[in-house]
């Protein structure tokens, strides 16, 4: 009998289909159920999340009411008070105490229902909100002493608990800790407040699960603090539910300890030390999966019976063009530009085997364009950036050598002495130092040896003498930085930041370190400092990542010099590096350069910091 190679197609193509049907499914209704279990598991972390952070949250607000006590020195001086103080004592401190931080507490704090500072020596003050102390025996304030030494952490740490010196049917949360007095380091007494449990639970009621699920929340003890039901509030979990929240921690787990079987999950308070739990029964999350499961035979049976028809009309005319046009493919994933032959009949696959070889026409021709222009648009780059390097290198105030020669004409008028000896031998180093192109990165020595004759003249120009604070480290002066970098900055405080003159109290720090791959050089000053608003635009002018403009920027602090020093760093080293500027106003000014640390510096020794000084020889006197 001969079979047809329709027939043939056909019959594999219906293998081929129900294998993939089957896998498909297999795999789909795997993925969905994973899937649904991960939603279903998020959402139900969601919800404890946030339970625990708003839970978080609003006991933050009282541990800030505690904290107000412990770092006030009236408390301290009260917890050092000894057993036999003197009455007049006991009141002068419970007024000063409620009038300076109990009234305030009460203001922020409502809901605050009691507040209390007990000392080890047994004197003890009690604020009570909303009406009088209730008043408390030595004997019931030594219960009490001992109560709290036995349940709160020996180091001062913030405990919670299920406790209340009140004696109220409200149930009250207690926050409490220990404190340390003036007089020695160890503890000496406790401060706590107190707060009623229901205000915590207005936090939780908006929480809804849908029917048969619920949320709660359990202290350390077992006893459930909130619950949907609030028949439940105040009684006790399942030991062996307790056992398996204890154990679980935050993943979910299945558990039949409420008669049914349920999923849990839960998340402890930072604060409180409660587990805020959410539970649905188990038999809810598997609904969604049989909905997939039906769903996906039906959309399988239904695929076949499409896959056999079109099989049977069209698997011939369409394999052997298909398979053209894999292999075309194929050959283009490798790199290879092949034009697919066209066949003799014309369809929808010749249209698509048609633009398929224009695609690869067009692809080939963008892909040479883009090589070519990305190797032009280097060279520019390359160009560009060189010019504009040496550019910047060229740029000498000429304020600054305007000030030095009258200052230079003004000697020689005035007085036969070696200060325009002194002061034109600075200037000539400077020069010299400044118009050499050849060599961008130099050491941190021959950088603060530029500066030292900067002061030269300076110390000429103010008429005083003026010492930098240099805290390098010997080994850092092997360090490599960019040329011309560190003056400017200095220059730029005598400019800006002592802007008013140099008084005796100015004072200039230079400091250098090293950050894991981040070499930091910063100067800093105590002078006039920078407004909030100058300082932003600054920075502002600093992230443009261009040279500055002396028209332009003028009117910026640090006017050209510290972002052309910014500028100067990142064409060396890279965009990520550069200055950055901290300052408050009458608060002084610290600008940090930053770049990477040369790994030169570890095969240099002191001899390229002697050729180096070397290239910069010392200038002649006149």
């Amino acid at each position: 009998m001969r079979v047809t190679l329709s027939l043939k197609l056909l019959f594999y193509f219906t293998i081929v289909t129900l294998l993939s049907l089957t896998a498909v499914g297999i795999a789909f209704y795997s993925i969905s159920a994973k899937q649904l279990q991960k939603s279903t598991e998020s959402q139900m972390i969601q919800i404890v999340d946030n339970a625990v952070h708003h839970t978080n949250l609003y006991l933050s607000s009282y541990q800030r009411s505690t904290v107000a006590l412990l770092s006030d020195l009236r408390v301290k001086r009260y917890i050092d008070l000894p057993a036999d103080r003197e009455e007049y004592e006991n009141y002068r401190f419970t007024t000063d105490i409620r009038d300076a931080i109990v009234e305030p507490v009460w203001i922020r704090n409502p809901e605050i229902a009691a507040l209390y500072i007990i000392g080890y020596s047994g004197n003890a003050l009690y604020y009570y909100n909303g009406g009088s102390a209730p008043s408390f025996k030595p004997a019931d304030t030594a219960e009490q002493i001992q109560y709290f030494k036995d349940h709160t952490d020996e180091n001062g740490a913030l405990t919670i608990m299920n406790y209340s010196i009140l004696k109220e049917d409200t149930p009250m949360l207690t926050l409490i800790r220990s404190i340390r007095g003036l007089q020695s380091p160890e503890m000496k007494g406790f401060v706590g407040i107190e707060v009623k449990a229901e205000e915590l639970s207005t936090l939780w009621k908006g929480i809804d699960l849908g029917p048969d699920s619920y949320f709660f929340i359990v202290d350390g003890e077992g006893r459930i603090q909130y619950h949907n039901d609030q028949d439940k509030v105040g009684s006790f979990v399942p030991a062996s539910l307790g056992k398996q929240i204890s154990q679980h921690g935050t993943s979910m787990f299945r558990s039949s300890a409420e008669d049914i079987d349920r999923a849990y999950i839960s998340r402890q308070a930072d604060y409180s030390g409660w587990n805020l739990v959410v539970s649905l029964p188990y038999n809810q999350l598997q609904k969604p999966l049989i909905t997939i499961r039906n769903s996906i035979i039906i959309v399988a049976v239904l695929t076949l019976m499409i896959a056999l028809i079109l099989a049977s009309r069209f698997g011939k005319s369409i394999t052997t063009p298909i398979r053209a046009l894999m292999k075309g493919m194929s050959q283009t994933e490798k790199g290879n530009w092949k034009f697919i032959p066209l066949p003799n009949h014309k369809d929808e696959i010749t249209e698509l085997i048609i633009r398929y070889n224009l695609m690869v026409n067009r692809l080939s021709e963008l892909v040479e364009t883009v090589y070519q222009t990305e190797l032009k648009n280097k060279e520019i780059q390359a160009e560009r950036q060189k010019a504009e390097f040496q550019s910047l290198q060229l740029q000498i105030n000429p304020h600054f050598l305007y000030n030095t020669l009258e200052t230079v004409v003004c000697y020689a008028v005035i007085q036969d002495s070696d200060e325009i000896s002194e002061i034109v031998g600075a200037l000539s180093y400077m020069l010299h130092y400044s118009v050499h192109t050849n060599l961008e990165e130099i050491t941190v020595a021959n950088e603060l040896k530029h500066v030292m004759y900067y002061m030269v003249i300076i110390n000429h120009r103010i008429g005083r003498s003026f010492e930098i604070d240099v805290r390098i480290r010997p080994e850092l002066l092997l360090r490599k930085m960019v040329r011309l970098t560190l003056q400017p900055l200095v220059e730029n405080v005598f400019q800006h930041g002592f802007r008013y003159g140099v008084e005796d109290h100015h004072m200039i720090t230079i400091d250098a370190g090293e950050d894991g791959e981040i070499f930091w050089f910063s100067v800093t000053d105590n002078g006039s400092g920078i407004t909030h608003k100058r300082l932003e635009e600054l920075r502002a002018k600093l992230s443009e990542n261009r040279l500055a403009d002396e028209e332009k920027d003028k009117g910026i602090p640090g006017g050209i010099g510290v972002p052309n020093v910014h500028r100067r760093i990142q064409l060396v080293f890279g965009e990520e590096y550069g200055v950055t500027v901290e300052s408050s106003p009458d608060g002084g000014t610290r600008m940090i350069m930053r770049m990477p640390i040369s790994k030169d510096n570890e095969h240099h020794g002191q001899a390229a910091v002697s050729d180096q000084i070397a290239f910069f020889p010392e200038p002649e006197s006149s």
